[in-house]
């Protein structure tokens, strides 16, 4: 691939989907576009170009997308983040909220908008309340994956044991175990796919917690500050946003207030 041909592939990336790839991504681009040429025999990144720009279609460009993006995600990720979400939700119950919106905004493979399932349902009880969770990702792969909510016996270690009978069914793939994600977490949980660089988005707001972690870093500055824009628009007053520990979001979160590194709360409000 060489460096013409690796600026087209990158703009067309950053044209759609907002993400930026440095000059030091082409080895990144040029091993993860391969698997995709080898599985329609091309074999010359250029043919592929052409093959992507001229496919009116546009599931070529949705094709490379779902191979370029990076997918790392993990149930109980950065766990902080759910010890926060358990806290805040039992005092809406406790001071008589009956409804409770939540927004996986890079969902992948699910193991995100599920662990915030099995904590929202761990914390409700038997109490009353009406929850859901739209999870949504760029990657129409991973969204199926996440439909799907099947997991290897690694991917769900990180569950404590307890909550793994209660929320998941074990089941036998040859002599692998694998875990299915059990009907009361599914239901919770609806699944969109979604271009987090394109806005306004079409979304009504009143959320109570969005979490949008370990995305922005792939994103430019202008495509960020769009973003949080849109963010602070469709929280509710006193409504939370979590991005990673990693990100920062300094100098663009006019009306949302760092509580503490990676939690903001709209309009000042506290726990």
């Amino acid at each position: 691939m060489n460096e013409s041909t690796f600026n087209h592939f990158r703009k067309i990336v950053y044209d759609r989907s907002g993400i930026t790839l440095g000059d030091n991504k082409q080895p990144l681009v040029r091993a993860r576009i391969a698997k995709r040429m080898r599985n329609l025999n091309i074999s010359d990144y250029n043919d592929y170009l052409h093959y992507v720009m001229e496919d009116s279609t546009g599931k070529e460009v949705q094709h490379m997308i779902d191979s370029i993006s990076t997918n790392v995600t993990s149930f109980y990720r950065e766990p902080a983040h759910f010890d926060l979400l358990r806290q805040v939700v039992d005092s809406w119950i406790n001071a008589r909220t009956h409804s409770l919106r939540f927004w996986s905004a890079a969902s992948s493979s699910g193991e995100e908008p599920y662990t915030m399932a099995i904590e929202l349902c761990e914390t409700i009880g038997k109490r009353n309340v009406d929850v859901k969770i739209l999870a949504t990702d760029i990657s129409s792969r991973m969204i199926e994956a996440a439909m799907e909510g099947v997991y290897s016996e690694s991917k769900v270690a990180p569950v404590p044991r307890n909550l793994i009978g209660k929320y998941f069914t074990h089941l036998k793939n040859g002599d692998q175990d694998q875990y299915r994600v059990n009907d009361i977490l599914r239901n919770m949980v609806v699944y969109r796919h979604f271009n987090l660089s394109v806005t306004p988005f079409p979304l009504k707001g009143n959320l109570d917690m969005i979490f949008c972690r370990n995305v922005m870093i792939y994103f430019d500055r202008e495509v960020r500050t769009r973003l949080i824009r849109e963010f602070y628009r469709l929280l509710k007053p006193g409504g939370y946003l979590i991005v990673g520990h990693a990100e920062s979001i300094t100098g663009m979160a006019n009306g949302l207030k760092c509580l503490r590194p990676s939690i903001y709360i709209k309009n000042n409000a506290s726990i």
